[in-house]
């Protein structure tokens, strides 16, 4: 999680950058919009692409956990199997 902020961090940073760096420019007051129209456009694609990325990674960590949470749930399932069987047989042991 601490990546992800510190991506977050930059990519906010730099977009800050950029669009103080395009205002203070001595350029015309339409140049200077449509530069930070298309800074922006540039850092949201930037910033969805990144966020899908994070996304998907949480995917893929969750299939890994849901696949070992499964086979611990079986293994453990099969261990009170094991016991019920174990506890039976002292049961019936115990009776005759």
């Amino acid at each position: 999680m601490k990546t992800s902020n510190t991506l977050l961090g930059i990519l906010g940073a730099a977009a800050v950058g950029a669009v103080v760096g395009v205002l203070f420019a001595p350029e015309k007051g339409s140049k200077t919009r449509k530069k930070i129209a298309d800074k922006s456009k540039d850092c949201s694609e930037d910033l969805k692409e990144k966020l899908n990325e994070f996304v998907g990674s949480l995917s893929e960590n969750g299939k890994e956990m849901l696949a070992s949470g499964k086979a611990k749930y079986n293994e453990l399932k099969s261990d009170v199997r094991q016991d019920i069987s174990d506890a039976r047989s002292d049961i019936k042991n115990a009776t005759n």
